[in-house]
């Protein structure tokens, strides 16, 4: 009975050694939260932020974590490093920037999770967090005045552009299914507007290193 009993604990920590293991390595996620104030997310600084803690809540330590936002004077692209990049799960999402933005990438519901490991809500689920913040191009580049004041605005005024990680939205255009370039919020920068077209303040984050 001893042995056997060792036995099972040893699988069971071995198990739980490849599962760490597994997320040690994530170098990408959709944020479980956003900051709860609509797309103030307390600029740039405060998105990298938050990327880091909720990484660090997962015992994802060691890493450089930016936000895919871009700002006023920057380029969500040129802010997260070279990849190749993998979700909490160990499936790799891209191997560097250019295949991100080409058809190439591997971004779908099923593989874009949140740093726990978890599918967000995508189309058809209730509620629907399909919006993801991004102020970018379908390049990765900025949009002029489509960043919520660069992060910073929680009110009836301003825009962001945001992508859908679910590849899914209300027809079968090549806009509709972007996952960083959809469409602009309406009503807004306020939790209530991002709501109301099928988001919740949700930003993607990459590792740098």
């Amino acid at each position: 009975m001893r042995r056997l009993l060792l036995a099972t604990a040893a699988t069971f920590l071995a198990a739980a050694g490849v599962a760490y293991s597994q997320g040690a390595t994530m170098s990408f996620f959709v944020t479980s939260v956003g900051s709860g104030k609509g797309a103030d997310l307390g600029g740039i600084k405060g998105a990298d932020a938050l990327c880091a803690s909720l990484a660090e809540a997962v015992g994802v330590t060691g890493k450089t974590w930016a936000a895919y936002l871009s700002t006023s004077d920057a380029d969500a692209r040129d802010r997260i490093g070279k990849g190749p990049w993998v979700n909490a799960k160990g499936v790799k999402i891209a191997d560097d920037v250019a295949s991100l933005h080409g058809d190439a990438n591997a971004i779908t519901k099923e593989t874009a999770l949140n740093e726990k490991g978890e599918v967000v809500n995508g189309r058809g689920d209730k509620p629907n967090r399909h919006d993801v913040l991004t102020g970018s191009k379908p390049d990765g580049t900025k949009i002029a005045d489509q960043t919520c004041g660069d992060w910073t605005m929680s009110g009836a005024e301003g825009v962001a552009m945001v992508g859908h990680h679910d590849r899914t939205g209300l027809d079968d255009s090549a806009a509709a299914k972007s996952w960083n370039s959809s469409h602009a919020s309406r009503g807004g920068c306020s939790q209530e507007a991002l709501q109301g077209t099928g988001g919740d303040g949700l930003f993607y984050c990459f590792a740098v290193n």
